[in-house]
């Protein structure tokens, strides 16, 4: 079973920095996409940023400018760097992977944005 692990979840103030970091045992020759969502008490579950296999990027409008992702393939990993943080980014975050076997979900790591 292909497993994610997240870590960099956290605790930070308004205008504060996390950095989340997601590691797969997936081969890397099978990934897709690899990206992060995440889901707040009584929402959906929605993108928050995206990278495919070929480097395109996607991110939601909400945090361009503030988030940014990216990967390091030799460690089979994908980051979210999360500058400028908002009490609204404040939710479970949720890694993702896409992949030619399948689509997997990390068990989620909490972001809270609080004073």
């Amino acid at each position: 079973q292909v497993q994610l692990v997240e870590s960099g979840g956290g605790l930070v103030q308004p205008g504060g920095s996390l950095r989340l970091s997601c590691a797969t045992s997936a081969s890397i020759w099978n990934i897709r996409e690899m990206g992060w969502y995440h889901q707040a008490p009584g929402k959906q579950r929605e993108l928050v940023a995206s990278i495919t296999h070929g480097g395109s990027t996607n991110y939601a409008d909400s945090v361009k400018g503030r988030l940014t992702i990216s990967r390091d393939n030799a460690e089979k990993s994908v980051y979210l760097q999360m500058n400028s943080l908002k009490p609204e980014d404040t939710a479970v975050y949720y890694c993702h992977l896409g992949s030619i076997t399948g689509d997997y979900w990390g068990q989620g790591t909490q972001v809270t944005v609080s004073s």
